[in-house]
């Protein structure tokens, strides 16, 4: 940008802070620049790309512009040097930085480095740690093509496009060295190093690193390591989470070695574990088990999948040619595998990434309630003979980045009923200022955020019918499809089988009664891409586009091709409600639903994911209350549970009016969802929970494992092989139970072998019954065992409410300092 004016020097800086994805201050000031080039890109960065030298020298001397130049650029400032939530609250000593590692960021249209909604959740955590001033950093991977571009042809087949990432065009800067070279990081590859060039986009106060191997002293092949998102076949992929995990930790120590949480984001990023463990053994003169006492304390995992098979797992002889990276200080695969294998998998069984990041963290965290309880059982594995609920893995629910998903309408009504900064503290006054807000102008909001969308719709899909080839007169048809005063349902996801997007098409009779109706019509709107190797969601978006020709319903369905972060911004925006039909605990959490909270939308859904917790009948509807006994019998129970949702519950209620014409009904049930709803499922509630349960924890937790040199880790090192060796020398003996006044009276022989007795704790436990939850009762080391060597008898005093029979007898791993079983997964049973 060399080309800019002195005077509009602060216009480079204002395109290159991705804030603009958020804050739309300065969209005016865009268009005024050009104003078919921001109606057509939305994008600063590709404005001042393009335009021309004389119109940037005519702004130079355009006063007006330049006071709102400046305006904008001492807000920006204002902003990023301002105080913030979390430096008032808890201060920078509280937390030296968090490393968030994803393998996709959805930023916006101008960084396209996402497939789904995976990238969007990261890129709505950066955004919400800029606005909280949380100390948080991006890590990710520059590709050089994100995922497909998606054309439906006139047959109405998926068509991909892959469009090249070119680094100059992108809102992003090159990192440099002290010396003004290029920075770069090198990771060791089979015979050979592989340079990684290091770019950052700001977003706000948050920088976002993003590796490159495309270095030209690199190999062709290596070149495209970073050439396509989930692109390749397992070599590329373990390649590609090599350079996430080992270059990407690499880059967190060459500049902010401050940072004290790894945060990783899926499983993807799993060997930063293990490059943090051996850069801090390399470091420090320690032995690579000692090193990562010290640093798992410090690391997150947050997991998203609900199913094993979907895992990331790599083969024991792809691991053994890539181990470079990790064998500097002796860190073999046998090591590796170690830690991403269950205990009871055979020798040759891959190496399991999502293993491996629960096994590297101190904190595991599911994406909703119920992804929570169905990630205790898939990884049970990991933690043999432990109960299921006490499988250490918790839940953070997703939440959405409220401002960058809101309309401009929207946005007014909420700053009137609740403030301008009300996404940052999250007081108790949003539901009230919500609950004030008269009919009136909650339902101007909506029938204009309907309007907007029938609008863009409208000319998406006339633009994509020209696109194909078609008439003028047969794209022109497009003009009229819609209507802005009927109730408009949305469906827009990735196409495939367990999403169900074709469950509304099963019975097109009832499909079309609904559409139709002369009094009460509907309509809707679907979108979505297929994975380009997935023939049978590429032949559900077929069916949608055979249905939205059919002349009866040309006017009332309409299929929209390139699902992409613009397209599902008008959408939650606009739509009435939203539709979300997975087989049941098929969806980890789903964020999409979230998202037209703050418009307004409401939500009809299987209560699965998200909706699992935060269904509530006077805030949105549920689809499929009986459960078949196969998945084609669960399928036609949910279908027609969603045709009489809609046929007599939702189209009524949005149908029934006033005098004045407006549905009370319907806006006590908008109001109830925008007001309870919205502040829950925002990302700042899950931004005040990852601080409050991980960071903070995690961060105290790593002061105290690394400092004397690391000794508490040394020690915590030694009592794991300590208890290791000697945890079968261990013998439980029966308990014996004595009814007193307070409950039971239970006394344990444990004859402990070779084991120290500050090693292991004694409990008696009871299952949980009757609803009620599990009842471990810890005891105390009595008096010794006369005529035994080391055997103690053990004492507690049980509760009344449970029998004898109900408790069994266990030894755990015990350290003042160690989280067990998350740490140490070992549990003997009485027999």
């Amino acid at each position: 940008m060399d080309r800019l004016p002195p005077r509009l020097a602060a216009l480079r800086d204002l395109a290159l802070d991705l804030r603009w994805t958020w804050n739309h201050a300065a969209d005016p000031l865009w268009e005024r620049i050009d104003a078919v080039l921001w109606q057509r890109t939305h994008n600063p960065w590709t404005i001042l790309t393009y335009v021309s030298t004389v119109r940037l020298n005519t702004l130079a001397s355009d006063s007006e512009f330049l006071a709102q130049l400046d305006a904008l650029a001492a807000e920006r400032q204002a902003y990023l040097h301002g105080p913030t939530w979390f430096g008032i609250n808890y201060g920078a000593s509280s937390l030296g930085g968090v490393a968030y590692f994803s393998m996709e960021f959805g930023l916006g249209d101008a960084l396209p480095l996402y497939a789904g909604g995976l990238g969007i959740l990261a890129a709505d955590f950066l955004k919400t740690a800029s606005d909280l001033g949380l100390p948080l950093i991006g890590i990710g991977l520059l590709f050089q093509q994100g995922y497909f571009r998606q054309m439906i042809d006139a047959t109405g087949r998926q068509q991909e496009a892959y469009v090249n990432n070119q680094p100059s065009a992108m809102p992003i800067e090159p990192v440099w060295a002290p010396d003004g070279s290029r920075f770069v990081v090198t990771i060791p590859l089979p015979g050979r190093h592989l340079r990684l060039l290091v770019w950052r986009a700001a977003v706000g106060r948050t920088a976002l690193y993003l590796l490159d191997s495309n270095d030209p002293l690199n190999s062709a092949v290596d070149q495209g390591i970073t050439g396509q998102l989930y692109g390749g076949g397992s070599e590329m992929r373990l390649a590609q989470e090599i350079v996430l995990g080992v270059g990407g930790w690499r880059v967190v120590e060459a500049l902010h070695p401050e940072i004290e949480i790894c945060h990783a984001n899926e499983g993807h990023a799993g060997f930063a574990v293990l490059e943090r463990a051996r850069s801090y053994a390399a470091r420090s003169g320690l032995r690579f088990a000692e090193a990562l006492w010290a640093t798992r304390a410090g690391n997150v995992f947050t997991t998203h999948t609900p199913v094993a098979a979907a895992f990331d797992k790599f083969p024991i002889e792809l691991l053994a040619q890539y181990a470079a990276p990790l064998n500097e200080v002796g860190v073999g695969p046998g090591r590796v595998l170690a830690m991403g294998r269950a205990p009871d998998e055979p020798a040759d069984a891959p190496l399991n990434m999502a293993y491996l990041g629960v096994r590297g963290a101190l904190w595991t965290c599911g994406v909703s309630r119920l992804h929570g309880e169905v990630s205790r059982h898939l990884f049970a594995p990991l933690f043999p003979r432990w109960p299921a609920h006490e499988v250490p893995i918790t839940h953070i629910t997703n939440g959405v980045h409220v401002p960058t998903w809101d309309s401009r309408d929207a946005d007014d009504l909420w700053t009137e009923a609740c403030g301008k900064d009300r996404w940052r503290g999250m007081s108790d006054e949003l539901q009230t200022g919500l609950t004030a807000l008269p009919d009136g102008a909650l339902w101007a909001m909506r029938g204009r955020a309907r309007q907007n969308l029938v609008a863009s719709v409208r000319g998406r899909l006339e633009q994509h019918l020209s696109g194909r080839g078609r008439s003028p007169e047969a794209a022109a048809v497009a003009r009229s499809v819609l209507d802005p005063n009927v109730l408009t349902l949305g469906f827009a996801r990735r196409f495939t089988a367990y999403k169900r997007p074709n469950l509304l098409l099963r019975n097109r009779e009832r499909l079309a009664r609904i559409l139709r109706n002369e009094h009460r019509p509907a309509q809707i709107v679907v979108a979505g891409k297929a994975h380009p190797a997935d023939e049978a969601g590429k032949h559900m978006i077929q069916e949608w586009f055979d249905f939205a020709q059919d002349p009866a319903f040309r006017h009332r369905v309409v299929l929209l091709e390139d699902y992409d972060i613009s397209l599902a911004q008008e959408l939650v925006q606009g739509v009435d409600v939203w539709i979300n039909t997975p087989r049941l605990l098929w969806e980890a959490c789903g964020t999409s639903g979230m998202k037209v909270l703050v418009n307004g939308g409401l939500n009809v859904s299987v209560r699965d994911g998200w909706w699992e917790e935060a269904y509530t009948p006077d805030a949105g509807w549920m689809i499929g209350a009986n459960a078949g006994s196969g998945t084609e019998e669960q399928d036609g129970h949910d279908a027609e549970a969603l045709y009489d949702v809609l046929e007599h519950k939702i189209v009524p209620e949005f149908y029934t009016r006033d005098a004045a014409g407006v549905p009370g009904a319907w806006l006590a049930r908008i109001r109830c969802s925008m007001a309870n709803l919205t502040p829950q499922y925002s990302s700042t509630r899950m931004a005040h929970e990852y601080l409050r349960a991980a960071y903070l924890p995690g961060a105290r937790a790593l002061r105290r494992r690394m400092e004397d040199g690391a000794a508490r880790a040394k020690e915590m090192a030694a009592w794991e092989r300590r208890v290791r060796l000697h945890w079968r020398s261990i013998h439980v003996a029966d308990p014996a139970f004595v009814s007193d006044a307070g409950g039971w009276c239970v006394t344990v022989p444990i004859y402990l072998g070779e084991m120290d007795a500050g090693d292991i704790a004694v409990e008696i436990y009871a299952e949980p019954a009757d609803g009620d939850t599990a009842v471990p009762v810890s005891l105390a080391k009595g008096k010794p065992i006369e005529g035994a060597a080391n055997s103690f008898l053990y004492i507690a005093t049980a509760p009344a409410g449970r029998f004898p029979h109900d408790y069994t007898v266990r030894v755990l791993p015990y350290h003042p300092d160690a989280r067990v079983p998350t740490e140490l997964a070992l549990v003997l049973w009485q027999k």
